[in-house]
């Protein structure tokens, strides 16, 4: 008889121990626990619609964007706001992170202020939107055609109104800008343009305007 408990008992606790190692439920290990939480989620800072339109209307009033105020993060306005990065000693990123909208003294929301600010959000001496990009003046075949007319009309070209700068024109251009004090470069710059009294296009203004900031 005690024989026949003593097996029983060995069975019984055979058996526990196998539940033991083959239970789904026990308690997890400290890996585990971890490995389930995993890392705390990074932060993204996004500025919202009223943020972007203060930030459009600033960068109107500065003459770097020309569009509506409409509070979207559209092209027009990310190449307004590296513009204004770029002369800021910001990093031209083109979006409206923290440290521009600090630098253009637009107010943040509690949440946004739990974000710290990027330290890529700075421009570096090595960075290469510290300056802008010179943009390269070109005269339109129009303008190129006036000018050849009032070359012609002044004696200093005598060729035809083809729009092209070629030789004769170059040259003819030289003899104007000598005659008026401007460096005799033979092209039909922005400052030429202007002495001949020939009108700049839309384009041409804007660039000489951000040349010039």
């Amino acid at each position: 008889m005690k024989k026949i408990i003593f097996v029983i008992l060995l069975s019984i606790l055979f058996v526990a121990a196998s539940n033991a190692q083959t239970n789904p439920t026990a308690t997890p290990t400290p890996k585990t626990q971890a490995a389930k939480e995993g890392k705390p989620k990074k932060q993204i800072f996004r500025a919202n619609k009223d943020q972007i339109t203060q930030a459009q209307t600033m960068l109107k009033g500065k003459a770097m964007y020309n569009g509506e105020a409409t509070g979207k993060l559209d092209p027009d306005t990310r190449t307004a706001l590296k513009k204004y990065q770029s002369g800021n000693g910001l990093k031209a990123t083109g979006t409206l992170n923290r440290a521009t909208l600090e630098k253009m003294s637009i107010g943040l929301t509690d949440k946004q202020k739990e974000i710290p600010v990027s330290p890529n959000s700075y421009a570096t001496k090595d960075d290469k939107t510290d300056k802008p990009k010179r943009m390269v003046f070109r005269a339109t075949k129009e303008q190129v055609m006036q000018a050849q007319k009032m070359l012609k009309q002044k004696g200093m070209y005598s060729g035809e109104e083809t729009g092209k700068l070629d030789d004769a024109t170059r040259d003819g251009l030289k003899k104007f800008q000598e005659a008026n004090g401007l460096k005799s470069t033979g092209t039909l710059n922005q400052v030429t343009l202007e002495k001949l009294g020939i009108s700049l296009t839309d384009k041409q203004k804007e660039n000489a305007k951000t040349d010039s900031q």
